[in-house]
């Protein structure tokens, strides 16, 4: 039996990088099944790697290996691991703060520093800048083919060990909820944040409300305005702005239509802060 191997990176399909991944998967099981969960990581951006896969990661079925290389730090001296889920799921990354959503979630049961001596692809040669295809694809294929076990990829680590990148959490205040643009929803220009829709309703505010939404950069407003607390887009004319709850049960805002981030120039990350008030 063969486990799905589903990887992620901030390579990009333009060149020969992920098929090399394939390529090495492919030498360890000619049977192996692999999918990509997205190789659209803007470069260096572990939050976002961080955020994609507790996106993913727990609608995938026990057993799956999940590589994600988002790794400005190749060939330095930041370790290589291996977190295995709740769920039983397993991630093979850098430990550089990808784990960061999963931990923060709850999900993560154990990790084991990936002992990259041993576990690295025979023919890797002298180079230290392609641990994706070179380590992390050699091991993630050897662990969904059941070649090693997670116990035999390395040591274990306490969790309260691995890097963690600094992500404020929302909060509450009486009527109103603050919190962070956590991502954006890239096709469509939705704004996510951190904010779980639980912690709104302790709030008193509930679908058909109306509220205020402020959004700030380093404390300076750069939107503010009422808008509507829908089920969905259509709840709003085309063009308006719209606050929904989103696929992972958290407060998102858009425009019906249209890009929210690209109207508005919203970025990602602790600087954005997002705050809805009741009226």
């Amino acid at each position: 039996m063969t486990e799905a191997l589903v990887l992620q990176s901030d390579f990009g399909v333009s060149d020969g990088a992920v098929s090399a991944m394939y390529g090495v998967a492919h030498s360890i099981n000619p049977n192996i099944r692999i999918f990509d969960l997205t190789h659209d990581i803007p470069p260096f951006h572990i939050w976002e790697a961080s955020y994609r896969l507790v996106q993913t990661v727990p609608y995938w079925t026990e057993q799956t290996v999940f590589v994600s290389v988002v790794d400005p730090g190749v060939g330095s001296n930041r370790k290589s691991v291996v977190a295995r889920t709740h769920a039983n799921q397993y991630v093979i990354t850098p430990d550089n703060g990808t784990l960061t959503h999963l931990w923060q979630a709850g999900l993560l049961a154990e990790v084991r520093e990936l002992d990259d001596k041993t576990h690295r692809l025979p023919r890797m040669g002298e180079s230290y800048t392609f641990h994706g295809r070179d380590i992390f694809a050699f091991t993630g294929a050897r662990l969904s083919s059941h070649d090693i076990t997670f116990e035999e990829v390395g040591p274990l680590i306490p969790l309260d060990e691995i890097a963690l990148l600094d992500r404020t959490p929302a909060t509450r205040d009486e009527d109103a909820v603050e919190g962070i643009v956590e991502i954006l929803d890239i096709r469509f220009g939705n704004v996510w944040t951190n904010i779980p829709v639980q912690l709104v309703r302790q709030a008193g505010v509930d679908i058909g409300h109306h509220v205020i939404i402020t959004i700030s950069f380093r404390e300076r407003t750069v939107y503010e305005q009422t808008l509507s607390f829908g089920r969905s887009f259509a709840d709003v004319p085309v063009g308006s702005g719209v606050v929904y709850i989103n696929s992972l049960d958290q407060i998102a805002i858009a425009l019906n239509q249209g890009s929210f981030a690209h109207a508005f120039d919203i970025g990602i990350g602790n600087d954005w802060k997002v705050r809805l008030q009741q009226i």
